[in-house]
């Protein structure tokens, strides 16, 4: 029914969001979760620079970030070249390009929740594990990472809000055409272009709807989070 009141092109950009948004999180996942309980579990030299540099995305522009990723993978640099001749990578200027600027601007609110997660579980039932013969590897999987669930799916969701968010550093890295027209980009397109505060409008009121579920799913399992921990 809401479809049949959007054109083409507005589900197209919808369309894309959803894809750039699911692709963003399924990159930094794995990376995201690691990276969350080293933080809570491992202590290391230069830790405090490394969480800086993870929620460094948080407090810069998004557009310096965008920069960044042009400059350092694009078309003529060595890294862009490199990529895209061995593997047939692109990523400035394509979708997959949006999809790489979402996860890195996105990737603090993923590694936050899930270090948080880790560190509100108990340190003595991955050492119970341990002398019960599990191996390192097998503690994690089974022990660490189900104490950490609900951290991590409220990390994955806050993750996939903010990258159907993004604008900025997807403007900059994978430009505004018609193949990387995210739902953000699409609304400012459609203010730029006369009789477009129709379609926009529609754009914004989706966004809106996406966002709201989003949050509300993040505080659902964020409650449910706490009940656990204080069962």
């Amino acid at each position: 029914m809401f479809a049949q009141l959007l054109s083409p092109t507005e589900i197209d950009a919808i369309v894309l969001s959803l894809h750039v948004s699911a692709v963003a999180v399924v990159v930094m996942l794995v990376p995201g979760v690691v990276l969350g309980w080293m933080l809570a579990r491992v202590r290391f030299p230069g830790r405090i620079i490394v969480d800086a540099v993870v929620h460094l995305p948080l407090v810069l522009p998004p557009v310096v970030v965008g920069y960044v990723l042009l400059v350092a993978l694009g078309p003529n640099t060595a890294l862009g070249s490199f990529l895209e001749r061995v593997f047939g990578l692109e990523l400035a200027f394509t979708w997959k390009g949006a999809a790489l600027a979402s996860a890195v601007i996105s990737f603090p609110l993923l590694v936050r929740p899930v270090r948080l997660a880790i560190e509100l579980a108990d340190p003595k039932l991955e050492q119970a594990a341990r002398t019960l013969g599990a191996g390192r590897l097998r503690t994690w999987c089974t022990v660490t990472i189900p104490l950490a669930a609900q951290g991590i799916l409220t990390g994955v969701v806050l993750a996939f809000a903010r990258s159907l968010g993004e604008f900025g550093a997807t403007i900059m890295f994978a430009a505004n055409t018609p193949d990387t027209r995210t739902l953000p980009l699409a609304v400012f397109t459609y203010t730029q272009t006369p009789g477009g505060d129709g379609p926009a409008m529609r754009l914004v009121i989706v966004s809106a709807l996406i966002a709201l579920a989003a949050l509300i799913i993040s505080e659902l399992l964020a409650r449910r989070t706490r009940k656990m921990h204080h069962v």
